[in-house]
C-alpha cells in the first residue's frame, strides 16, 4: 500500500525560471525633457540609445552636405509625436491629452505626392517646372494642411506646419529675386538631365540646369558634316557635369569654374585641344560656366 501512495503522489511544481523578462523597447515620441529645436533628437537618442549630441551633429552634416537635413528634422518634427507629459502621484497624466489629429501625416504626405508628381512632369515631358514651381506647389500644400489643423478640433502640430511654411516662404522669395536665365535651349531646373544630339544640327547652342547632374554627349556628332565650328554655351549652378565629344574634333573650351574638381583632357582648366591628326580649326567652342560640383570633358 505504500508503494501505491508513493507512486500515486503529485509531481513536484516546476522551478521558476531565472531569465529576465526582455526589456520594453520604448516608442518613438520627441523629448520633452531634452529639447533644442522640437526635441527630435532627444527622441531619437531615448529611442536608439544613441547620445543626442550625435543626431543633432548627423542633422548638421546632412544640412552641410546637401541640405537635406532640414528637410529630414522638419519631417520628423512632424511625423513624431510629443512624449505625455509628466503624470502625478496616483498616476493620471497632469494634463488630459485629447486625440492625436492626422493632419500633419497627411499634410506631409500630400506634399511627398505632389512633388513625386512634378518631378515625373518634368523628367518625361517637355513641360519645365523650375525651382519656383516646385516651391510655390509645397507652400500651397503645408497651407492648406494649416487651413485644415485650424478648424479641426483634435491635437494637431501646427508649429511643424508653421516652420516648414515659414522655411518654404524664405526659398520661394529667394528663387523670385533670383533673374532666370535668358536664351535659348533647356532652361534651368533640378534634376539629372542627358542631352545626345545625333547631328550636328540637333546640337543645342545653350544647356543649362540649375541644380543636378548633367551629362552632354557630342560624341556621336560627325565633324565632317561641321563646316562652322559649333558653339556651344553650358551653364550649370551645382552638381557634376560630363561633357564627351567625338575623338576625332579639335575643340577650344573656355571655362569659368567655382567650386569641385575639373579635368578638361587630363588638365585642370580650359583651353585648345586637337585631335590626332587634326588642324588649329577648332569643330567645337566649348564655353562652360559651372558653379559647384566636378566637371569632365573627354573623348570618346
Amino acid at each position: 500500500m505504500g508503494t501505491l501512495c508513493a507512486m500515486t503522489a503529485p509531481f513536484p511544481p516546476p522551478a521558476p525560471s531565472l531569465e529576465p523578462p526582455p526589456p520594453v523597447r520604448p516608442t518613438l515620441r520627441r523629448s520633452r525633457s531634452d529639447r533644442m529645436v522640437g526635441g527630435v533628437a532627444g527622441g531619437l537618442a531615448e529611442y536608439s540609445g544613441v547620445d543626442p549630441l550625435l543626431w543633432r551633429v548627423g542633422f548638421v552634416a546632412l544640412t552641410l552636405a546637401g541640405g537635406t537635413g532640414v528637410l529630414v528634422y522638419v519631417l520628423l518634427l512632424l511625423l513624431m509625436p510629443r512624449a505625455p507629459r509628466r503624470t502625478t502621484v496616483d498616476g493620471t497624466p497632469a494634463e488630459p491629452a485629447g486625440p492625436r489629429s492626422p493632419v500633419a501625416g497627411l499634410t506631409v504626405a500630400g506634399l511627398l505626392i505632389a512633388v513625386g508628381l512634378m518631378v515625373l512632369v518634368t523628367r518625361y515631358t517637355d513641360l519645365d517646372v523650375g525651382p519656383r514651381g516646385f516651391l510655390a506647389t509645397a507652400l500651397l500644400v503645408v497651407g492648406l494642411g494649416l487651413v485644415a489643423s485650424a478648424v479641426t478640433r483634435a491635437r494637431a502640430p501646427r508649429g511643424g506646419l508653421i516652420a516648414l511654411g515659414s522655411v518654404l516662404t524664405l526659398a520661394l522669395l529667394f528663387t523670385s529675386s533670383v533673374p532666370a536665365w535668358d536664351g535659348d535651349g533647356p532652361g534651368g531646373g533640378f534634376g539629372d538631365r542627358e542631352y545626345r544630339p545625333a547631328t550636328a544640327e540637333d546640337v543645342r547652342p545653350v544647356y543649362r540646369l540649375g541644380a543636378g547632374d548633367m551629362d552632354v554627349d557630342l560624341s556621336r556628332v560627325d565633324v565632317d558634316d561641321v563646316d562652322e565650328p559649333l558653339e556651344v554655351r553650358i551653364e550649370m549652378g551645382a552638381g557634376d557635369l560630363d561633357v564627351e565629344v567625338p575623338a576625332d574634333a579639335d575643340v577650344r573650351v573656355v571655362l569659368d569654374r567655382g567650386i569641385g574638381e575639373s579635368d578638361v583632357f587630363g588638365q585642370s582648366d580650359g583651353g585648345y585641344s586637337r585631335a590626332p591628326g587634326g588642324d588649329d580649326e577648332p569643330e567645337f567652342v566649348l564655353t562652360i560656366d559651372h558653379g559647384v560640383g566636378d566637371l569632365e570633358v573627354s573623348r570618346a
